[in-house]
């Protein structure tokens, strides 16, 4: 399986920016130890052909490692700081209040490494909804066209940054 990865621009809250360092430095250092440590382990228990452990840590490693990867690319990309929006703009790293097929929604538009442990929605700026509100001012009126093919009209009611 090859994972595509685009050298784009993320933008990022100093918090998630910290954060996301933060679990990269474990991963990619004690977190890698602790795995190397469980593989060790389960190799002492013998036959490998059948041993449930060392596969389950096999997989931990290779999920570990996936993750450091997407870390790596996601923080060297990262523009770090407030949104560019004005407030009254849609742009990455702002909540946007909209209605999106006559139904109210609030989401945060960007990555969803932003959000961190908020419950609030994130939508990419290249989903389909996101794609449609990228650039609209609040009070505007779009639409884009969803996977089934029917369009789904969506007004922009308010724009604000996210404070995290």
């Amino acid at each position: 399986m090859t994972e595509e990865v685009t050298q784009e621009e993320t933008w990022l809250t100093q918090e998630a920016f910290d954060r996301l360092s933060k679990e990269l430095e474990h991963l990619s250092g004690p977190g890698r130890a602790e795995i190397a440590e469980k593989i060790e382990a389960a190799r002492d228990e013998g036959d490998l052909k059948e041993n449930s452990g060392y596969h389950a840590a096999r997989d931990e490693q290779g999920k570990q490692e996936a993750r450091i990867r997407q870390l790596e690319v996601l923080l060297r990309n990262a523009k770090v700081g407030s949104s560019d929006s004005d407030g009254k703009t849609v742009a990455p790293g702002t909540v946007v209040t909209a209605s999106v097929a006559g139904n109210s929604m609030r989401f945060l538009l960007g990555n969803r490494e932003i959000a961190g442990d908020s419950d609030i929605d994130v939508f990419s700026e290249k989903s389909p909804l996101g794609a449609a509100v990228l650039g609209v001012k609040a009070g505007d009126k779009t639409s884009y066209e969803a996977p089934n093919g029917k369009t789904i009209e969506v007004k922009v009611d308010s724009v604000e940054a996210f404070t995290g």
